[in-house]
């Protein structure tokens, strides 16, 4: 019998829920109504007496103090609708899991097999709306109809006694697993309607080449022997297509570009990957010789670097674009617990120390007709900051940097980067804690959460963009809670030693993690029926590549795992032994003793044709706009202050815990109010020493308008910049890149693929080159390169977008320095040249113009000033740095000012510069590599002499009156008071 336990909140307590749906109802919508109250709902399908969940009703899943409860009974009354919101047959539902837990601790006995408890809430709305009206708020606001489903009922309709009744979301799936056999002996059509069919995300190369592959008759005979047939089942086919995916397998990055620049001069590049990416970390790891600091690159699945002797940093970026877009709470939840298990799963496994988040959205106030499937921006805004805030805090890690970015662009997908730094043990029961290798005969053992259809089919979903027939399964649901005890148990069996290899079950569930782990010994037998599920009724190909979260597989010695299984069940931690590692030369799946895929690892890892590229460079056509220079500056600060891009996220930063671990030195928000923008983050790992972690980044998608090669460069400068006006230290720190990109291969649906494609080829000519001028080896990666919106003759394509992320020490916390003012009287100093580099500014988006004259970066004369300002600051001679990017000297200017609770007064007249600038052009150009120092002035000789023959100003001072003054050439260009400007620059978001 399935029991309907509802809660709610007693009659003088106030909603705060249902106030916040009812403002957001107005604000999304544009529907006003009296009132909104929510009620908790729990059905509860079990064999349960009605004394048990009277306990559970009144105990666990209700608070006395201000709930009341109603068992098998409505509790709804004074509405006019009421909707109530649950999840779709499934999909994850994690509150649903915990209550079943704790109904379990209190009767003593576990749910039996298709018992559960599912969740959903009941919204009652209370004015002018009908059902037709509450249609509108639950799918465009209360419900993601990919992932929750909901029942409307009027207060007419609405039965007293019984309440609303609905159809328990139970997925059952068939009667009996079934195994098919797909036939590709067809028409190229035909083959590419299976792939359509199958969501393959497969070309028609690649289904040539599986063809050719199947019909091959040395094939069918190996097949024989294990009591196959000539045919390929469904299970080898959904393994090929996870394996070759484009977000598994990376091929645009692996592809031969025949690139062709501007001037007809033709190149063809075997692979962006090796000849950029690997080539520059392979160059700059030579150059450092004997002061490589990198342990591990490219072969794990984060970067791992030295920090002291005892201890290493481990470091990944991730994106979470695709799930975000159709559910922006689950997508970005997912995003960040995935991104942790990355750090868990580098090397025999690390302790998770921070995040990192980076958003790139449309405008939360977006009024253009949205196309089809597209969630609002607000929407997306909302669901993203939630979903990264949930797993983060939830999983007890701080969350200490990040940045949002807002272009129109961005409302056809949304970019989502998550970042986990964490911290392992150099060595490790004898052996480098960064190496990790699976051995013949080890037990091929998943522990953490179960197996689900939520996350299936998620790493070819991610490999298209967003269309009409993007699955609903796809997204998956993080469990924070059940990953933080799974990564407490997993570090306590790492430290005795209990297994030899780890990895995540990430994009392809356990056809990437043991695929992947089995490249050590050359294959394995794994048994699907033997996976713990979530309910009963998956396919054996859905449990095989399932991307249902908090999941890891390890290699477990024979002889270690009756004492890694005791462990885990001592800890509450599911752990099953799923088959063993083989050097057989096949991935060998079984279903209850029957094998259902039978493959060779080396076609299967190294069948995959090599993509053929075409990319042609042709220079966009710009043009520096003509216009007057504004008579109100100060007016105009005070706009770029208040753009989307430039202003306070404040809202959103504190919605994320950065003081557990108690480790954060600088943090997101510094000054004398703790409300200041901070460059970088400083983490101090280790308790017994000084020594820490800098993390930071760059990204400046605008300028891929003009040039991405220039983009790219602005980013690394920008990370760099930023990271050193902490106090970074510029000879140790290591590099991540992150590609976003639109889709860059020549079709019907892109006929401009060859000039993205050449975009991308200039983005990593720069990257290669910048890193190399900086010194800067690349640790890590990823590349999301479908971002693209398509339905019917609308297209929607992301500008081309790289976030690079920098990780480095700085040997003594206590000389980091934070960007405020910190007294009256110390000088104002500029480090860098200006320049005529407004092009893609947000001066220039303020005014509608693009411009042409894009930022460019002098690495020679930046390195050298980076490293002068290192020396500066171990010599404590800098008080505080900020660095100038978007808004240019104005706005570093404003924010130095305002987060410091003091006034500056400078001159321009004496900045160094590149020709003759135009007032405006002085304050709001974004010229790179700049920074803006103050410094006591008793130390001001000292602190020159380490600038000596560098671009150095001194423009001013310090004011213990609250205005920002500037003037050049004795005219003064603005004049406004600091609070006004704090004002604009916080306003923005302020409500978000």
């Amino acid at each position: 019998m399935a029991w309907r336990i509802v809660v709610g909140l007693l009659d003088d307590v106030k909603d705060p829920r249902g106030e916040r749906v009812r403002r957001e109802i107005r604000e999304h919508l544009g529907i006003e109504l009296e009132q909104v109250r929510t009620l908790d709902v729990y059905t509860v399908d079990a064999d349960l007496s009605e004394a048990e969940v009277e306990a559970a009703a009144a105990g666990p899943l209700s608070d006395p103090v201000i709930q009341r409860y109603a068992v098998n009974r409505p509790l709804a009354r004074d509405f006019d609708v009421l909707i109530e919101v649950g999840f779709r047959p499934g999909v994850t539902d994690n509150v649903g899991r915990t209550a079943r837990e704790a109904i379990q601790y209190l009767t003593g006995r576990p749910f039996a097999a298709g018992e559960a408890v599912y969740t959903s809430v009941q919204y009652l709305l209370k004015g002018k709306v009908d059902k037709a009206i509450a249609e509108r708020i639950a799918s465009g606001f209360l419900g993601n109809g990919l992932i929750q489903r909901w029942d409307i009922v009027t207060a007419a309709e609405f039965d007293q006694e019984k309440g609303v009744t609905i159809t328990l979301p139970k997925v059952t799936g068939d009667a009996r697993p079934e195994v098919r056999e797909i036939d590709l002996d067809v028409a190229d059509e035909a083959l590419m309607q299976i792939s359509r069919d199958g969501m393959l995300a497969l070309n028609l190369d690649e289904m040539k080449t599986i063809q050719a592959h199947a019909i091959d008759p040395t094939f069918s005979q190996t097949r024989t022997a294990v009591g196959l047939g000539a045919k390929l089942t469904d299970v080898e086919l959904e393994a090929l297509a996870q394996t070759w995916s484009e977000h598994c397998k990376h091929k645009i990055f692996s592809a031969r570009i025949d690139y062709e620049d501007e001037q007809g001069r033709k190149e063809s590049i075997n692979s962006l990957f090796k000849t950029y990416i690997v080539g520059a970390t392979r160059d700059i790891r030579a150059a450092k010789g004997e002061k490589d600091f990198c342990l591990s690159v490219f072969k794990d699945n984060a970067g791992v670097i030295a920090f002291n002797e005892d201890w290493s940093v481990v470091f990944k970026v991730e994106t979470h674009n695709s799930p975000s877009a159709l559910d922006p709470y689950g997508g970005a939840l997912t995003g960040i617990v995935g991104v942790n298990r990355d750090g868990m799963g580098t090397g025999m496994g690390a302790r998770l120390i921070f995040n990192t988040d980076v958003f790139c959205f449309a405008s939360p106030f977006y009024e253009k007709p949205l196309p089809p499937r597209l969630l609002h921006p607000r929407r997306i805004f909302e669901g993203v900051v939630e979903g990264v805030e949930h797993g983060g805090n939830k999983s007890g890690i701080p969350t200490v940097n990040g940045s949002i970015v807002f272009d129109e662009r961005f409302a056809g997908k949304p970019l989502v980067y998550c970042g986990t730094a964490s911290i392992m043990p150099r060595v490790l029961n004898g052996k480098p804690c960064h190496e990790k290798k699976v051995q013949v005969g080890d037990h091929i053992v998943m522990t953490g959460g179960r197996i689900g259809k939520d996350g299936i089919h998620g790493a070819t979903f991610s490999s298209e963009e967003l269309h009409e027939g993007s699955p609903v399964t796809a997204v998956q649901i993080g469990d924070p809670i059940t990953q933080k005890r799974m990564f407490d148990f997993l570090l306590i069996a790492r430290d005795r030693g209990l297994y030899s290899s780890i990895t995540d079950n990430g994009a392809g569930g356990l056809s990437s993690s043991v695929g992947e782990m089995s490249e050590d010994t050359g294959g394995f037998e794994l048994h699907l029926d033997r996976a713990p599920l979530k309910y009963p009724g998956l396919q054996p190909w859905e449990i095989l590549i399932s991307e249902a979260q908090e999941r890891m597989t390890l290699a477990v010695p024979p002889e270690k795992l009756e004492e890694f299984i005791q462990l885990a069940r001592e800890m509450d931690v599911e752990a099953v032994d799923l088959g063993v590692f083989t050097d057989s030369g096949y991935f060998h799946c079984l279903y209850e003793g029957r094998t259902v895929a039978y493959l060779p690892m080396e076609f299967l890892h190294g069948g995959v044709p090599q993509m053929v590229i075409s990319a042609k460079w042709t220079p966009p056509k710009t043009a520096e706009p003509v216009f007057p220079v504004p008579a109100d500056l100060g007016a105009e600060l005070g706009k770029l202050l208040g753009r989307l891009n430039i202003c306070s996220k404040e809202s959103v930063i504190r919605r994320y815990d950065h003081e557990v671990q108690a480790g954060t030195v600088i943090k997101p928000l510094v000054g004398v109010a703790n409300d200041g923008p901070s460059d970088a983050a400083v983490f101090r790992p280790l308790f017994d020493s000084f020594e820490g972690v800098v993390v930071s980044h760059g990204i400046c998608p605008s300028y891929s308008d003009i040039d991405t090669y220039h983009m790219m460069a602005c980013a690394i400068d920008e990370g760099l910049r930023n990271y050193v006006a902490v106090g970074g230290d510029i000879e140790h720190v290591a590099g991540l890149d992150n590609f976003c990109w639109c889709d860059p291969v020549k079709s019907e649906k892109t006929p401009d693929g060859e000039y993205k494609a050449a975009q991308l080829v200039r983005a990593n000519k720069a990257l290669y080159e910048y890193c190399v001028a900086f010194g800067v080896p690349l640790i890590s990666g990823k590349d999301s390169m479908k971002n693209d919106y398509q339905i019917g003759d609308t297209k929607i394509s992301i500008p081309p977008t790289v976030l690079f992320s920098v990780i480095g020490k700085i040997d003594d916390v206590r000389q980091a320095v934070s960007m405020d003012v910190k007294r009256p009287g110390d000088l104002v100093y500029l480090l860098g040249e200006t320049r005529d580099e407004c092009g893609g500014s947000e001066y220039y988006s303020e005014l509608g113009f693009l411009g042409s004259n894009v930022p460019k970066v002098d690495a020679m004369t930046a390195f050298a000033r980076y490293q002068a300002l290192n020396a500066a600051q171990r010599q404590g001679l800098v008080r505080s740095c900020h660095d100038l990017s978007d808004g240019g000297l104005g706005v570093a200017l404003a924010e130095k000012a305002f987060a410091g609770g003091y006034g500056l007064r400078v001159e321009l007249e004496g900045m160094v510069v590149e020709g003759e600038l135009r007032d405006d052009t002085l304050l709001f150009s974004e010229s790179p590599s700049r920074l803006l120092v103050t410094v006591r002035p008793q130390e001001r000789e000292s602190f020159e002499r380490l600038f000596a023959g560098q671009a150095l100003a001194c423009l001013g001072e310090v004011l213990d009156t609250p205005r920002l003054v500037v003037s050049r050439s004795g005219r003064t260009l603005l004049d406004v008071d600091i609070n006004l400007l704090k004002e604009a620059w916080q306003a923005p978001l302020r409500e978000l």
